[in-house]
This record gives C-alpha cells, structure tokens and sequence, in this order.
C-alpha cells in the first residue's frame, strides 16, 4: 500500500501546502480521499490523472474537501474523445446523493456523467459502518467536526491505513485507528491555537498512542503550525514512528 500526500494543508492559499488530500494505491485501485483546491493538478504531479481514480472518499463537505468535485466531474466528461469509460465510485456519509443533486441544479448536465460511471454509495454518519470491494474493505466511523463527518479506515491484506478527516478529539477516531499501520491524522494548530472541531499536535500524538498505532502522519496544518514545534509538541503524547506531511510525500506500508 502506497499513500501520496496529495495535499497537507487547508483553505489558507499556499504555494506550499495544497489542501489536505491523500492518494492510496492498493492492488489495481487508487482511492483519493478528499479534493480541495490543488487536488487535480498534485495528483498530475505524482504521475497519475483523473482517470487513474477508482474510489472517491469524502471525509465532510467543507470546501476546503470537496472544493475539486465539480472540476473532477467536468474534466472526467469532457473533452468526448478523452472521456472516461470506466467505472468509479464516490464514498461519503449519508446526504452526499442530496449534495450532488443540488450541484446539478448550479451546473446542470456539465457535471452528469454517462449512465454506469459514476456510483455514489453513502455509509452511516452515526456510527460504525463498513464495505467491501476487490482490492480493499473500508470501515468508518462518524468524526467530531460535523453532522457528516467521517474517518475512513482501509484494510487490504495485513495493512491498514486510517484517514481522519477534520475531527475534535473522540473515542471514534481511537477505535477506528486501533493497531492501524499508519493514521493520517489531522492537526490544525498548535496546542496554543486549540479550537473545537480540531485537533492539536498533543490531542492527535495521545490519540496515536492509545490507539496503538505504528506509524503517525500529522496534515492538514494551518500557516500557525508552520511557525509552531509541531513535532515537539506531539512528542509529549507520543513516541512512535512520527512525520509532519507536506505535499507530495509518500509512505509505503
């Protein structure tokens, strides 16, 4: 399992830092989780395009992750002659089908694919739920940042890879990362800079260790975390395998 930083910032514009975003190439299937501003065109730099994307998973509908779902429909469609023919699914808590029916009403048929491309599939946001594919299971678990909030664990064979989405500090986010191999997890600000809906470098490096994980990845870091011992910060929690995210890293497990 391979996982590319596609993205480890957030809706600050930055030269740096894309919004945060992750690619995970499993078997034959390559699963992006979320798609904020510079999704597409970092995807681009790692060598793969649109098309590469089997599975879609949206953590919550702030724009800062779902910002690129309109360019990623739009550019799947069009031009004909380079159109996609081959299936991908969307995976996202219950509301996304309601979401997409309300960007039609905006963009109309520039954002609707042809019959059998596109599957959105919705799991619960109220507690544990789980589905099977070819390559992979996902688990989820509802996160603490909005009524849609979800993290996403991805097992496939002995790995397990575990994204967070935006999250406050829950006993969800523990269970759902329990022994997994890596959790990228979010970490807004500095413990300083606490707010609710967010976690801080302490908050997430205590989560890792009752979690039992092997390795933790902090992202999704505001301009504060760049000015801030982030990785100090978390050693007070946490003294395991730990990396700091930037854009276009990748991870192998």
């Amino acid at each position: 399992m391979k996982i590319s930083i596609l993205g480890s910032g957030t809706c600050v514009p930055s030269l740096e830092r894309s919004t945060c975003s992750a690619l995970v190439s499993v078997g034959g299937s390559r699963l992006l989780f979320d798609s904020g501003a510079g999704t597409i065109r970092r995807l681009l730099e790692t060598g793969h395009t649109i098309l590469d994307v089997t599975h879609i998973f949206y953590s919550h509908l702030h724009p800062d992750h779902v910002g690129e779902f309109v360019p990623f429909l739009f550019s799947t469609k069009y031009p004909r002659e380079y159109g996609r023919r081959t299936p991908f699914s969307i995976i996202a808590a219950r509301g996304f089908k309601e979401f997409y029916k309300n960007l039609q009403s905006a963009f109309g048929d520039w954002i609707v694919l042809d019959p059998g491309i596109m599957e959105i599939l919705e799991v619960d946001a109220d507690g544990p739920d789980r589905r099977d594919f070819a390559d992979f299971t996902v688990e989820t678990r509802p996160m603490e940042h909005t009524d849609q909030s979800v993290g996403f664990r991805i097992n496939a064979g002995s790995k397990s890879f575990v994204y967070s989405g935006d999250t406050d500090y829950c006993q969800d986010l523990i269970d759902l990362a329990r022994g997994a191999d890596l959790l990228l997890c979010e970490c807004a600000l500095p413990d300083e800079n606490k707010v609710p809906g967010h976690l801080t470098p302490s908050q997430a490096g205590e989560i890792a260790a009752l979690a039992e994980v092997k390795k933790l990845v902090l992202t999704h870091f505001y301009p504060e975390c760049d000015e801030a011992p982030v990785f100090d910060q978390c050693r007070k929690t946490w003294s395991g395998p730990l990396d700091l995210a930037q854009d276009l890293m990748e991870i192998l497990i």
